[in-house]
């Protein structure tokens, strides 16, 4: 949330959430108070998941709008400087007092797309999979060049920022449950992580609900967008699952290879290069992402989604993601605060009177 006046980060999230409930909203306060986060049900399918996220988002921007504020679908604040004041949270006291002025830098915004599994080591075998097709997600869905009122170079700088908890990125091949178990029984005696919840892989099981956890993204831009990168996620598990079924595991690929191939999806977004973790190849962005539905075709035609998920990939190949529109808006000549009236939610919904 940002001032509707000056741009910069908004310290109300506490009064929008109080706002939303009145319009019956459940919204919920994150790490700075500059953040809310919303949460949708549990959908199966694309269309009732678009039509909650639409929903939700213009009645959470209208909420923030009763306060003099903008809500923005980006991942990092385009404006304001360190350091960000914190959420007032017993929870994020013990982690501010834990890892110090680390917190400080992690007002970042993603998108966290749970998809339900039978078990915890089926999810693990699942995210052994996933996590091969990471970077593409993230190459999708970057949202977040400008920071600080500049370009920072990158296409997703809350990538960059993330890797500053010492638990974040590309999760490590899991052999087993009990390999997952040992690992963070380790994390969590040396101080790594204060609990579960702060494994901030960008896959994880759920520490509280029967599902997958997918956090590669930036929130998207748009609900077109997010609705395209959940559809997307759950096809890549549906193709796990079968591939599951039929005794064949993931190919084991380094967590380093993952983590150059992230690198290159933040920095250079959908308009440069990818990496083909699999094959060992730099690639072009379009090339990765056209092997990522490809990969996943079966499964999103079982879904009648397939044309839909090419048309908006192709879409956003053409036209740009998040990171594309705020780098043009921002060179068009209207400086931020032109920016941030073109990045804010509408608080009315599309076609409404």
């Amino acid at each position: 949330m940002v001032d509707a006046g000056t741009g910069q980060p908004a310290g109300k999230n506490s009064a929008v959430v109080a706002a939303a409930a009145a319009l019956g909203l459940r919204l919920t306060t994150e790490f700075a108070n500059c953040q809310v986060e919303i949460d949708t049900s549990v959908h199966t399918s694309a269309a009732e998941l678009r039509d909650d996220l639409t929903e939700q988002r213009t009645l959470a921007a209208r909420a923030a709008a009763s306060l003099g504020t903008r809500l923005l679908p980006v991942g990092v604040p385009p404006v304001g400087r360190l350091p960000f004041t914190l959420t007032d949270s017993s929870r994020f006291e013990w982690i501010t007092e834990s890892f110090g002025s680390l917190t400080y830098g992690q007002v970042i915004c993603g998108a966290h797309v749970h998809v339900g599994m039978p078990d915890r080591e089926t999810a693990l075998q699942v995210g052994n999979y996933v996590r091969l097709w990471l970077p593409s997600l993230l190459a999708l869905t970057a949202n977040s060049p400008i920071y600080g009122g500049f370009d920072t170079g990158y296409a997703s700088w809350r990538a960059v920022q993330q890797t500053g908890w010492p638990v974040s990125g590309p999760p490590p091949y899991f052999r087993s449950l009990e390999h997952f178990d040992e690992l963070t029984a380790v994390l969590h005696e040396t101080g790594a992580v204060l609990d579960e919840r702060m494994l901030y892989w960008d896959i994880r099981p759920s520490s509280h609900l029967p599902t997958i956890e997918v956090r590669v993204s930036d929130v998207p831009a748009t609900v077109e967008e997010s609705v395209t990168l959940a559809t997307v996620i759950r096809a890549l598990a549906i193709t796990a699952l079968a591939e599951l079924d039929a005794g064949r595991t993931a190919p084991e690929v380094g967590t380093e290879t993952l983590v150059a191939a992230k690198w290159k999806a933040a920095h250079d977004g959908v308009t440069g290069q990818g990496y083909d973790v699999v094959a060992g190849t730099l690639t072009s962005a379009q090339e990765a992402l056209g092997s990522l539905v490809d990969w996943v075709a079966p499964a999103l035609e079982d879904l009648g989604e397939l044309a839909n998920v090419r048309q908006s990939v192709q879409r956003i190949l053409t036209e740009g993601n998040g990171a594309v529109h705020q780098r043009r808006k921002l060179r068009s000549g209207g400086g931020l605060r032109d920016l941030i009236a073109d990045l804010a939610v509408p608080v009315a919904l599309a076609g409404s009177v």
